[in-house]
């Protein structure tokens, strides 16, 4: 009787009707919707956060190729040796 995933959908939908009333189920509803958002942007936030401590991370382990300066040469310019 009971086979398939829409009888208990069914099943389900008629037991929160009953028990919750008509009137607050749309209210679930947005507040499952509004969770569920809340969720996904914490998410994010937090993989942002950890995308940019292994950014500072990886550029502090490699460290790009700085010029040293030059050093002052021995002759003047203009002077001849």
């Amino acid at each position: 009787m009971f086979d398939s995933i829409d009888d208990w959908l069914i099943i389900a939908v008629v037991a929160g009707v009953l028990l919750y009333g008509s009137t607050k189920i749309p209210q679930l509803a947005r507040n499952l919707g509004r969770s569920t958002g809340e969720f996904k942007r914490g998410k994010m936030e937090v993989e942002n956060e950890i995308k940019a401590q292994q950014a500072a991370q990886n550029a502090k382990a490699s460290p790009t190729m700085a010029t040293a300066p030059a050093a002052p040469s021995a002759v003047a310019p203009g002077s001849s040796r």
